[in-house]
C-alpha cells in the first residue's frame, strides 16, 4: 500500500467512526424519557399515588393522558412520569375524567396536533440531518482538501488581487517628479472626472511604466492604488497563461467583467511582456495560449463594448518586444519610461530609506549619491539595509560613513575576502594594477573621477578601484568615450611597464574597452567607416524576435574593417595609456606603496598623494589609516618609493635568472 492510500484512509477512518456513533444514538433520540403504561396501571396510580398533575391532549383516534406523581424514597420525594393512550370515544372520555374529579385532580386539556407536532418534526429528522452533514464534510474534504478537483469549476477565474487601503504614498515615492506629475494626473481623474470632462478631455485608457528593474514601477503603481482610494486589482502577467488553451483569455474577461462591478477602479499588470508579446514571432511561430490572451486583452482594453471606468496600469522592462497593438492610442496611449536616477534623485531616495534607520552626523547622503551613480532606487535601499546590518554586527549604536561605505562596496563587488592570502608578488602586482586605473583618472581631463581604491580583494577581483564621472551627462562624447577606454588599459599598462609581464588580472578591464570600442564603430558612427549603423550580433531572437530580424548583417570585407577600426581605437588608447604611466611612473609608484602600506585609499587621500606626495594627516596629527591596531606610519617620500622599486626589479630579475 502506498502512503497515498495510507493517508487517504487516515483521512476517511475518524469520519467513519462519528458516522457509526450517530447512528447508534438516533434510536437512542426517538426514544422518550416518560414511562408508558396501560389503561389498567394508569388508574392504579391515580388512585394510589400522589398525582400532581395531568395533561389530556386529544387527537384524531386516542386521546393521550400524561402526569406525574411523587414519591417519597429514602426521605427524598422522587417525581415520576407517566404516559397512557385512552380510546377517543364519549364513554372513554367520562370515566377519564370522573376518575379524575373524584380524585380531585385538576386535569389540563390541550391541543396534540400544535404542541407536539412541530417538536416532534425537528427530533424526528435532526439525527439525519446531522448524518448527512458528516456526509458533506467527509466528501468535501476528500475532493477539495489537497487542493485537488474542489476549485476545477474555477480553473478560468481571474487570478487578480483586489488591494484595499494601501499604506504607499506618493511621499514614499523620491527621486521620479515626473512620473508622480503624470501619475497623479489619473488620481485627480478618478477623484474629480467633471473636471476633465467638462474641457472635452478624455483621460488615457492605459499607461505603461518602462524602465530597468528596481527605478520603482511597482513602488509607483502602489502609490497610486494608495492615493486614488478606488478598487486596485493587481496581477502578474504570467498569472494569466496556463497549459490549456483559452484559460488566460477566460481570466482576462473574468478580470474585466469584476473591474466593470466595481468601476471606477484601476488594474495593475506587472511584467506584461510575459502575455504582450508580438505575434507570431520568436521560434515555432507563437504560442497559441499566449496570442490568444493576448488579442482578449485587446479586445477588453478597446474593443467594441469598450470598458469605460477602468484605468490599465502596466510595467515591463523589455517594451521592444511588446506587441504593436498593444502600445497603439487607445490602449497604452501613455508611456511612462522609469530611468535610473541620477545624483539629486539618488540623494533623495537615500532620504527616504533612511527614516527609519539611526545615522551618524557625518553620514552625508548627497555625498554617497556621488559615489553611486548608476544605481537603481532598489539598489540604494538595499545599500542602507547592507549598512545597517553591518552596524548591528559591528555592535555600533548608529550607522557610521565606514559602514556606508562597506555597503556600497558590498553591493558592487560582494564582501571583502580578508582571509586570501596573497604572496607579496601578487599583492605588489595588484597594488600598481590598481594604481595604475587611478592614474589616468587624475591625469586625463574627460576621465572618471577616482573615490576609492583597495587591494583587498572582493568576489573574483583581486583588487577594486571605484572611479565616478565627474559630472553625470545624458550623453557621451566620443573624447569621453576614448578616456574611459584609456581607464581601463592602466592596470594592464602598469603591469607591463613595471614589471615587464602581464596577467590574467585584467580581463573584465580588456572586456570592456572592446565592448565600448565596437559600440563606437558598429552603432555611434565614431570611426573612420562613418555614421552608418552595423550589426553587431547582440540581438536577441529567442525573445519574441524572428531570425529574419537579425538580417542586419554586411560583407565580409565590412566586417574585416570593423575589427581593424576596434583595434586602432584600442591601440590607440593603449599607447596613450602607456604614454602617460611612463610619464607619472614615480607618481604611480607612490600611490601603490601607499596601498601596499595601508590596503585602502580612499579620492581624498589619493588626491594628496598625487598633489603633495604625502598622506593627509587627521585632526590630531596622525596619519589616516585603515588599519587600527596599527601605528600611524610615515609615509615615504618618492626618492624613497624609487629605490624601493629599483631593488625589488633586481631582485625580480635575480629570482628570474
Amino acid at each position: 500500500m502506498n502512503n497515498k492510500n495510507k493517508s487517504l484512509i487516515k483521512a476517511i477512518l475518524p469520519w467513519v467512526v462519528v458516522i457509526l456513533l450517530l447512528s447508534s444514538i438516533i434510536p437512542l433520540l426517538n426514544m422518550g424519557t416518560t414511562t408508558e403504561v396501560n389503561y389498567t396501571e394508569f388508574t392504579t396510580i391515580i388512585n394510589d399515588k400522589d398525582v400532581t398533575n395531568v395533561t389530556i391532549m386529544p387527537s384524531n383516534y386516542v386521546t393521550v393522558v400524561e402526569g406525574q406523581y411523587v414519591e417519597t424514597k429514602d426521605g427524598k420525594d422522587v417525581t415520576y412520569s407517566f404516559k397512557t393512550n385512552v380510546p377517543k370515544t364519549e364513554l372513554e372520555l367520562d370515566s377519564l375524567m370522573l376518575l379524575l374529579s373524584d380524585k380531585d385532580i385538576e386535569a389540563k386539556i390541550l391541543n396534540a396536533q400544535s404542541e407536539n407536532m412541530l417538536v416532534d418534526t425537528i427530533i424526528s429528522f435532526l439525527p439525519y440531518v446531522l448524518v448527512l452533514g458528516m456526509l458533506f464534510f467527509l466528501m468535501r474534504s476528500i475532493g477539495g482538501g489537497g487542493g485537488g478537483n474542489s476549485k476545477a469549476f474555477d480553473f478560468g477565474n481571474s487570478r487578480a488581487k483586489l488591494e484595499k487601503d494601501s499604506p504607499t504614498r506618493f511621499t514614499d515615492v523620491a527621486g521620479a517628479d515626473e512620473e508622480k506629475e503624470e501619475l497623479t494626473e489619473l488620481v485627480d481623474f478618478l477623484k474629480n472626472p467633471k473636471k476633465f470632462a467638462s474641457m472635452g478631455a478624455k483621460i488615457p485608457r492605459g499607461v505603461l511604466l518602462v524602465g530597468p528593474p528596481g527605478t520603482g514601477k511597482t513602488l509607483l503603481a502602489r502609490a497610486v492604488a494608495g492615493e486614488a482610494n478606488v478598487p486596485f486589482y493587481s496581477i502578474s502577467g504570467s498569472e494569466f497563461v496556463e497549459m490549456f488553451v483559452g484559460v488566460g483569455a477566460g481570466r482576462v474577461r473574468d478580470m474585466f467583467k469584476k473591474a466593470k462591478q466595481t468601476a471606477p477602479c484601476i488594474i495593475f499588470i506587472d511584467e506584461i511582456d510575459a502575455v504582450g508579446r508580438q505575434r507570431g514571432t520568436g521560434v515555432g511561430g507563437g504560442h497559441d495560449e499566449r496570442e490568444q490572451t493576448l488579442n482578449q486583452l485587446l479586445v477588453e482594453m478597446d474593443g467594441f463594448s469598450g470598458s469605460e471606468g477602468i484605468i490599465i496600469l502596466a510595467a515591463t522592462n523589455r517594451a521592444d518586444v511588446l506587441d504593436p497593438a498593444l502600445l497603439r492610442p487607445g490602449r497604452f496611449d501613455r508611456q511612462i519610461m522609469v530611468a535610473n536616477p541620477d545624483k539629486k534623485a539618488r540623494a533623495e531616495i537615500l532620504k527616504v530609506h533612511a527614516r527609519n534607520k539611526k545615522f551618524a552626523p557625518d553620514v552625508n547622503f548627497d555625498n554617497v549619491a556621488q559615489r553611486t551613480p548608476g544605481f537603481s532606487g532598489a539598489e540604494l535601499a538595499n545599500v542602507l539595509n547592507e549598512a545597517a546590518l553591518l552596524a548591528v554586527r559591528q555592535g555600533h549604536q548608529l550607522i557610521t560613513l565606514d559602514d556606508v561605505d562597506e555597503a556600497i562596496d558590498r553591493v558592487i563587488g560582494g564582501p571583502a575576502k580578508k582571509s586570501r592570502k596573497y604572496t607579496e608578488q601578487e599583492r605588489k602586482l595588484v597594488a600598481y594594477h590598481e594604481a595604475g586605473h587611478s592614474i589616468i583618472g587624475l591625469t586625463l581631463e574627460d576621465a572618471n573621477k577616482v573615490q576609492k581604491v583597495t587591494i583587498i580583494p572582493r568576489g573574483n577581483a583581486g583588487g577594486y578601484n571605484l572611479m565616478t564621472p565627474k559630472e553625470e551627462t545624458y550623453f557621451q562624447t566620443k573624447t569621453q568615450l576614448m578616456a574611459s577606454i584609456t581607464g581601463f588599459m592602466g592596470g594592464r599598462v602598469a603591469e607591463e611597464v613595471f614589471f615587464g609581464d602581464v596577467t590574467s588580472g585584467a580581463h573584465n578591464d580588456i572586456e570592456q574597452a572592446t565592448r565600448i570600442a565596437r559600440l563606437m564603430v558598429t552603432e555611434l558612427g565614431m570611426s573612420d567607416l562613418g555614421p552608418i549603423k552595423y550589426a553587431s550580433g547582440q540581438d536577441a531572437v529567442f525573445l519574441g524576435r524572428d531570425y529574419s530580424s537579425t538580417s542586419n548583417t554586411h560583407s565580409g570585407q565590412i566586417a574585416f574593417e570593423i575589427d581593424q577600426e576596434v583595434r586602432k581605437i584600442i591601440d590607440n588608447c593603449y599607447e596613450d595609456c602607456k604614454r602617460i604611466i611612463i610619464e607619472q611612473k614615480d607618481k604611480l609608484s607612490l600611490i601603490a606603496e601607499t596601498l601596499l602600506e595601508y590596503e585602502t585609499l580612499n579620492g581624498e587621500q589619493i588626491e594628496e598623494l598625487y598633489q603633495t606626495g604625502s598622506m593627509p594627516e587627521m585632526h590630531d596629527g596622525s596619519v589616516e589609516s585603515n588599519d587600527d591596531d596599527n601605528a600611524p606610519h610615515t609615509p615615504k617620500t618618492a626618492e624613497e618609493v624609487v629605490n624601493d622599486l629599483s631593488k625589488f626589479e633586481d631582485d625580480l630579475l635575480d629570482e628570474m635568472k
